[in-house]
């Protein structure tokens, strides 16, 4: 007969273990016995060291949203970072004793799984318990769309039954092995379980670190976006939107000498959620191109942007104060998403322009914002992209958007020089789905990405 443990002997094995072979192997019964109540289940989901934080930074550390110079980049603590940061095929996640972005996320997959059980195995009913089933479902999903970016191929319609996709685990029991489901398969099931969710949820929670039901619609509105469908993307941005009224904050009383502008839980944060702190994003040194992109009296270049004694252009902008990059579903990402999904539809470049200029009459200085028109859904989508990109920098966000992107045509080419040797990431590369943890594969015999 299996041992069983309970979750909160589990939560401190995992704190003192967090490698994920460990968790992985592990093979006790993990269908809990306790907790026994709706408030026990939902501390767990509280845990927001697991729950909240620790989101992957592959994403955002490949990305162009920043650079490092020669010496930044033999300060890297880790060879396997160095190799991220050059696009290396393989062996570009630490091992699972130090933490990677693979064990955080199924770590974090497994909370829920383990509360979606309880509340069924318990019983548990009533709005608390639907509340807490909810959430569990929201943040499953949230980690699941986080983990595709990372470690999928863009989505494309045709193809996504044959693509790879991420192991879907959706039960606590260790002893289900490891299969990849097809790219359609895992896009499927966040979609599910954001739908799941959105009826459980309240409109307001005590604290943004809670799902909410405007943060599962602006989790679909993401997800739909990354797919390519720009109906349901926007029909949901504008779901999300209408559920947070007067959420832009206005930038003419952010205070722009401050070292971290931004308050931790500020009025746009819908969900709050944090990648992994890593010491070469934080500051992030920003191309001069991106910083050169900014009006003079749009507040974003003061108030995003320090310059330090060598005149490099460091980022400050983080919707998450001091404590590194966020991936928080902000009110700012909805009014871009609905935006650009106007832009892409025909007929509608006033309505995509109507909802940029809402964003950024908030971001420039009073009285010098002159709303932007667009002639043709074409250039009303390029000009949305344009603000895109300088809104959302180091927001775990560039990474997707660069792969989307590529994937319709655009044809980007990243390029990097580290200590005199060049390296480059050419559109839809295989590179473009981040190797799966190499000790990951020989554990669970899982297929690794192609190289």
């Amino acid at each position: 007969m299996r041992n069983k443990i309970s979750i909160f002997t589990f939560g401190v094995f995992l704190l003192f273990n967090t490698g994920c072979k460990d968790f992985l192997s592990e093979k006790s019964n993990m269908k809990l016995a306790t907790p026994n109540t709706v408030a026990d289940n939902q501390a767990l989901l509280d845990t927001y060291g697991f729950t909240n934080t620790e989101f992957s930074s592959y994403g955002e550390t490949s990305s162009d949203d920043y650079y490092l110079t020669d010496e930044d980049y033999s300060a890297m603590s880790f060879e396997e970072d160095k190799r991220l940061y050059t696009w290396q095929p393989d062996h570009v996640a630490t091992s699972s004793s130090l933490g990677n972005s693979w064990s955080s996320c199924y770590r974090a997959i497994y909370y829920s799984n383990a509360v979606l059980y309880n509340l069924e195995d318990k019983k548990l009913r009533g709005a608390d318990a639907d509340n807490v089933k909810g959430q569990a479902l929201a943040l499953r999903a949230a980690r699941y769309l986080d983990a595709a970016q990372i470690w999928c191929n863009a989505y494309r319609p045709e193809t996504a039954e044959a693509e790879l996709g991420l192991p879907l685990r959706l039960d606590p029991d260790m002893n289900t092995p490891s299969v990849r489901s097809t790219l359609k398969q895992t896009y499927a099931q966040i979609i599910k379980d954001l739908d799941a969710a959105l009826p459980l949820l309240p409109v307001k929670q005590i604290s943004a670190m809670r799902m909410s039901r405007p943060a599962a619609y602006g989790l679909l509105a993401r997800t739909y976006l990354f797919m390519g469908d720009y109906t349901k993307s926007l029909d949901n941005a504008l779901l999300a939107l209408q559920l947070v009224p007067n959420s832009l904050m206005d930038y003419n009383i952010i205070d722009d000498t401050q070292e971290y502008p931004f308050a931790n839980m500020n009025i746009e944060s819908i969900f709050w959620a944090a990648m992994s702190y890593e010491y070469h994003l934080m500051p992030a040194k920003i191309p001069l191109h991106i910083y050169q992109s900014y009006n003079e009296n749009d507040l974003r270049k003061k108030v995003f942007f320090s310059i330090n004694n060598t005149g490099e252009v460091l980022f400050k902008g983080y919707y998450n104060n001091a404590n590194g990059p966020t991936t928080t579903v902000a009110a700012d990402e909805l009014y871009l998403i609905a935006a650009e999904c106007y832009a892409r539809k025909e007929n509608t470049p006033n309505a995509a322009m109507n909802m940029l200029n809402q964003l950024l009459e908030k971001r420039w200085k009073s009285g010098t914002f002159i709303p932007l028109s667009a002639n043709s859904p074409g250039e009303a989508l390029e000009t949305v992209l344009k603000e895109r990109r300088k809104e959302l920098l180091i927001r775990g966000l560039r990474w997707p958007d660069l792969k989307r992107f590529n994937r319709d045509g655009a044809n980007i080419i990243l390029t990097r020089t580290v200590n005199g040797s060049s390296y480059s990431l050419l559109p839809n590369d295989p590179r473009y789905a981040i190797a799966i943890p190499e000790e990951i594969i020989d554990l669970t015999g899982i297929p690794q990405n192609r190289r």
